[in-house]
This record gives structure tokens, sequence and C-alpha cells, in this order.
């Protein structure tokens, strides 16, 4: 149940009903738990607008709310908030209600969408790398979420496999590639080779010439150069195919797609654009322009579709996957993962789109800059990219000594796995829960602690409720389909109170594309969980008392564990 969502649509009807039109009654969370555990907001405003006294409203609107099952007499206070406290009496029994279900009281939408999540995103011939982080958990994340919610959620690599690189690496290829690091380091090796082509491109003509030759040809089909350019493609998805399983995206083969598979879109679609004015001819290039009625940020800034020596670029690219993903896919939405610096690049993207007919819901995802320790994008000792394999697997290994430190009683087998789960959830939670507009300091020594709004901490929270089962001789406890619940301490309420929250933040996450607004709620509940446990015996309790008690621990540790996994991360029963 979306609680917060029923007594919005509850009070809206009810407010809406006193002034003869629809008017939102903005029900939030409070910020202030004495006064309540919800306010609507939406008072004030209104009764600016209507010329009406706000107090007067507030009292009418407190009065006719239909939420007598649900919360205490509603309660208005200052210049016009109605405020509304959840009964004892219906915590206990919705408490119960979800104790029961396998999905916490996440419901799933109403109308279910075809969404397509454009994440990830690496380059053939070039290493994952620590710039890939954020757009690979954030799209994961989200995709998990859409699944979850009922969504018909669909994951797109969208690979940088084609392009003038390509004649290059092939002449490099021939000329200094080693067979045995291709297939031992393929990334590493493609790398160097392309390197040593593009220095010698630019001191000698004719190796360019080579290049574009070679381009040519692979562009035209030649079978030689596309055998060599798939081998390349291969090697390179293997390994990154490695890095997604470390970090547990749901990224899989079937979701590589890359620039390759819309080259022969491109030149129809311009042709297109042509035919049909939205784009025109200027000095041999074909561009897109765009006016007021387009917005005020986009008006003057041309969006160029192929270059003026007719070659293609990614603005056409990208359209022409906006175009295949509505025919293959039926896609109703386009989520694109992407550096926010990438922003007008999108606004022009959408609107082109747009001017084409198709009319989706497009929604560019940006996101901030990892930095070090000096403020500055992150980079290693000598300056260069952090690869991000590497980076997780410093993160395991610094989780393997914490570990051992902590709990050195754990077999070697489930000390390695549970130094898996802290390493590779660290590194993920500490970019989560930033809000992804931001950019963040990388600081081992925060994203590792146990104690913070960390992985960590929520994962021992888990595996320290958990125990209480074991300890208990009830590892597999469950409430019984006959037993009441009573929620009578005033820690109980507030742990209620908060499990009861998370159907409705789950589904705001995709509100505006925001997993810290869940990881926000996994570290408040935790924390509220730890007050209820130092207040409330559990094991040492009898009857109702010891019922309700279990299922607060329950639900809190399988709430945790969701929450967690609908960020790509694990909880271990034992730490």
């Amino acid at each position: 149940m979306r609680l917060r969502l029923e007594l919005d649509a509850r009070l809206s009807a009810a407010l809406s009903e006193l002034v003869g039109h629809e008017a939102p009654a903005i029900v939030r969370v409070s910020s202030l738990p004495k006064f309540g555990d919800y306010k609507a907001d939406g008072v004030m405003g209104l009764a600016k607008r209507e010329k009406k006294n706000p107090h007067e409203l507030a009292a009418a609107l407190a009065a006719k709310a239909d939420v007598a099952e649900i919360c205490l007499p509603p309660e208005t206070a200052g210049p016009g908030f109605v405020n509304l406290r959840l009964s004892d009496e219906f915590l206990a029994r919705q408490l119960a209600v979800t104790a029961r279900d396998e999905r916490l009281g996440v419901d799933l939408v109403e109308a279910p969408r075809t969404v397509v999540v454009d994440y990830s995103s690496p380059n053939v011939a070039k290493p994952l790398h620590v710039g890939h982080l954020r757009s690979t958990i954030l799209g994961d994340a989200l995709l998990r979420v859409l699944r979850f919610v009922g969504h018909r959620g669909i994951g797109d690599n969208h690979v940088g496999d084609w392009g003038t690189q390509f004649g290059l690496l092939i002449v490099g290829y021939r000329r200094w590639s080693n067979e045995r690091a291709l297939v031992e380091h393929p990334s590493d090796e493609l790398e160097r080779i392309y390197r040593l082509a593009n220095d010698a491109a630019k001191q000698d003509p004719a190796v360019a010439e080579e290049a574009r030759a070679e381009l040519a040809r692979l562009q035209s089909g030649d079978a030689e150069n596309h055998a060599l350019w798939q081998s390349f493609s291969d090697a390179s998805r293997r390994e990154v195919q490695g890095t997604y399983e470390k970090l547990g995206v749901l990224l899989t083969e079937n979701d590589w797609r890359g620039e390759s598979k819309y080259h022969d879109l491109l030149a129809p679609l311009v042709d297109d654009l042509l035919a049909r004015g939205i784009a025109r001819e200027d000095e041999g290039a074909v561009l897109i322009y765009f006016d007021e009625a387009d917005g005020p940020e986009l008006a003057g800034k041309p969006f160029m579709v192929r270059k003026s020596d007719g070659a293609f670029n990614y603005a056409i690219t990208d359209l022409a996957t906006i175009q295949f993903r509505i025919r293959e896919f039926g896609a109703d939405e386009m989520i694109y993962a992407v550096d926010k610096r990438q922003s007008l690049h999108f606004q022009q993207l959408f609107a082109a789109a747009r001017k084409l007919g198709w009319d989706r819901k497009y929604a560019h995802i940006g996101f901030g800059t990892i930095l070090g320790a000096d403020g500055r994008p992150i980079k290693t000792r000598e300056g260069g990219a952090v690869r991000l394999a590497d980076l997780l697997t410093e993160a395991v290994e610094r989780a393997q000594k914490i570990i051992e430190e902590k709990n050195p009683d754990l077999a070697p087998d489930e000390r390695a796995r549970v130094a898996e789960m802290v390493g590779i959830g660290a590194v993920k939670y500490a970019d989560l829960s930033q809000n992804r507009n931001s950019d963040y300091r990388f600081d081992w020594d925060k994203l590792l602690a146990f104690d913070g709004n960390t992985a960590p901490y929520l994962q021992y929270a888990h595996a320290r409720i958990r125990s209480i089962f074991r300890k208990a001789e009830r590892p597999d406890w469950r409430l019984a389909a006959d037993a009441a619940l009573a929620v009578e301490h005033e820690a109980e309420r507030a742990l209620a109170v908060m499990l009861l929250r998370f159907a409705d933040v789950v589904h705001e996450v995709l509100d505006d594309y925001l997993p810290n607004l869940l990881t926000d709620h996994l570290f408040n509940l935790a924390q509220t969980f730890n007050a209820f446990y130092r207040d409330c015996p559990v094991l040492s309790s009898t009857g109702v008392a010891l019922d309700t008690r279990l299922a607060l621990c329950d639900l809190t540790a399988r709430q945790i564990k969701l929450g967690l996994s609908l960020l790509g991360i694990e909880a271990p029963e034992r730490m």
C-alpha cells in the first residue's frame, strides 16, 4: 500500500470538493514527528489563490477528510497545515498485512510501460574505467526498480563499436599486434596498438590515408576487415562482461547493441529529414535547426546530423537508435544515464525526435563526477583513468581485511564471499547514496565504514537482525496467518511508521530517477530499528508483544535486503 499516495488522494478529493475544482492537498512525510506522521501543505497556497482564510480552509479539510480508518482525527496547525497521525490500530493491521506480503507492500503499477534504459556504453578497444561507474550502476538500479514495480524494463548497452578509430585499429593490428596479449588482455592490447597507429598517422600522412582506406573497406562490407572488427568487438565484450558480472549488474551480451547495428539506418534517415524539411543542407553539412517554439535553450543551436564530408555522427546514430527502439521494442519511454555535461546534446536529440513525430517520454539522467581526495576527477598515480576492474578488486581486498578483523571465526569461503558483497556493495552504495546531480569525493575509509550511511552499515544491520532469529532457533520465522499484532511502545510505533513508507519510496525513486531516496530510507530505517531494539526486548517478550516485535524485526531485515537488492547490492546473513 502506498500510504502517502492514499492519504494524498483522500485529502485532495476532500479539498477539491470544498473549493469546487481540482485541488491537490500535497501530502508529505512530516519533518517533525511530534506534530504527526504526515502533513498536507496544499492549503496555504490554495487559500491565497481562492482568497480564503487558510485556517478556516484547513479546519474544513480536517473535518471533511475521509481518513478515519487510517488516522486519528486530523489536526490543524500554523498558517494552514493539516497534520495526520496514523492510528495504532491501523499500524498493527497494516504491519500484519505487509509482513505476510512477499513484496512488502510495494504494489505493481496499473499501467505498465515499455522503458528502455541506455546505460554504461563503453567503447570497443578501451577498458571500462571509473568514469563508467556512475552510468553503469545508476542505470542498473533504475532498471531493477522499473522491473520490480511492473514495467517492461529493457537494458540497452549502446556500445561505441563503429567509427574512425577502427581504420586505425586495423592498421595497428597488422603492424604491431601481439596475439597472446590480445587473448589475455584484449583492451590493453587494442588500446596499445590504437595509440601506436594514431601517433603514426599524426606523423605520416600515408598512415592516415591507409587508415581511412581500411575504414572505407570495413564500412563497404569487406570480409577481411569485417572479421577483424568482429574479433575486436568480441574480445572487448568478453572482458567487459567479466567486469559486469563482478559488479553485479543486469547487462548481458543480449543487451550489447553497438552503434554498428544502426549503420544501415543512417542514410535513409538523413534523406527523410531532408525530404520532410526537418533538416537542411548548409555548406555540405546537414543540420536540424530549432526556434523558440522548440525551447529558448535550443534556439539558434543547430543539431548536425551529417558532416560536410558526408560522414555520419553521434546525432544521427542516436536518432536512428530511437527509431529502432520504437520499431523493435515498442518503447514508451527512453532513459539515458549519461554524464550531465551532455545535457545539450540530449535536449537537441529529444526535440529532433519529436519533430519526426516520435512522441515518447524521454529522460536524460545526468550525473556528476567522481572526485579524488584532492577534489579533482579521480586518477591513478600516473595520471591515467582508474580502471573499474582494478577499483573493484581493491574494494574486495580492503573489505576482506575488515571482515577478518571483525569476525575471524567465519569460514574462509564464507569470509571471501562476504568480502565480495561488502566491497562491491560499498562502492555501489557510496555512489547511489549521492544525489546523482552532484559530484562526490571517493573515500575508501568512509565508504567501507560500519557506521554512517554506508552499505556495510546496512549489511551489518541485516546480519544482526537475522542473528536474532538464529539465536531463537527460528531462522525461517514468518508471521502466522491468524496472529494479531499490537503496536503499543513508542519505539514500536516509530519503526512501524518507517516500514510502511517503503512502498511510496520505491515508486518515488522513478519520479525524478533518484536512487538516493531509497538509500536515505534504508539508512533511516536501520537507525530507527536500532532505537527500537535498544528499548524493546524481543526474545524475552511473550504473546502478542513477541509476535509484534518479531514481525518488526523480520520486516526490517527483509526490507533492508529487498531495498539493497533494488540497488544491485547483496545482504549477507552473517558478517
